[in-house]
């Protein structure tokens, strides 16, 4: 099936670069210039993944990101939980943290080739495709109210979905699979195979945090995910009942 994706791009030039080569690579692209055009196009069309500008004419990409995680799962829109990469042209970290906290899977600041767009698209992409290693082990993992269900790709607490993004669902996953091990940061990164983290990056930090607010009964006095000072984090083996 060809992977449908929605770009959010004011800049027509950099826009109609991005389609034609990532038409070339296999992949429909349909592009909007602003807010007004990319909700109209969500909400009437399925798209896998959002390339998201941060600076729009109508709009701030920011919100844009809310709005698209608030959509409602209904099957024949766009998800929720949709892959989204944001592009900016500002460089600075508080931009990206930002963007992680609100929902976004990955982020591209301006200037970038399209082959680094391209390696993060599929990374996202791949991270919403169970694999065939996960199709043939058991897809639930149980902790007490916590249900992790690895073949549906769903969290669920007490009976109720959690939402969380796909990067963040890999992220919960790889950890669980691990209860009762610390990992660090590195680690982590390793097992999701994802890039290796720059200096001073806390990435996986604002993941974590946006896990527990989605699974924790207390995110600041988390009993699923520890954090174990100057190590990393840890999955609680033993949680509630």
């Amino acid at each position: 099936m060809t992977q449908r994706i929605l770009m959010l791009e004011d800049d027509h030039r950099l826009a109609a670069m991005v389609r034609d080569y990532l038409g070339q690579q296999g992949l429909a692209i349909t592009l909007a210039e602003d807010v007004a055009q990319g909700m109209y196009a969500l909400q009437r069309e399925i798209f896998q993944l959002v390339i998201l500008d941060l600076m729009l004419p109508d709009g701030d990409g920011l919100e844009v990101c809310r709005r698209i995680r608030a959509l409602p799962r209904d099957g024949r829109h766009t998800s929720p939980d949709v892959g989204i990469i944001m592009l900016t042209a500002k460089g600075d970290p508080t931009d990206r943290v930002i963007g992680l906290e609100i929902g976004a899977d990955d982020y591209l600041a301006k200037p970038f080739e399209p082959r680094e767009l391209l390696a993060r698209i599929r990374a996202v992409l791949r991270r919403q495709q169970p694999s065939e290693t996960r199709a043939q082990r058991n897809e639930l993992l149980r902790f007490g109210q916590l249900e992790i269900d690895r073949d549906a790709r769903l969290v669920r607490v007490d009976g109720g979905e959690r939402t969380v993004t796909a990067y963040q669902f890999d992220l919960l996953v790889v950890m669980a699979e691990r209860a009762g091990r610390v990992l660090s940061r590195e680690q982590l990164m390793d097992l999701l195979k994802a890039e290796p983290l720059e200096a001073f990056d806390r990435s996986i930090d604002v993941h974590i945090a946006r896990i527990r607010a989605a699974i924790e009964d207390d995110p600041k006095q988390p009993r699923r995910i520890i954090t174990v000072r100057g190590a990393g984090y840890v999955f609680a083996k033993s949680q509630d009942a």
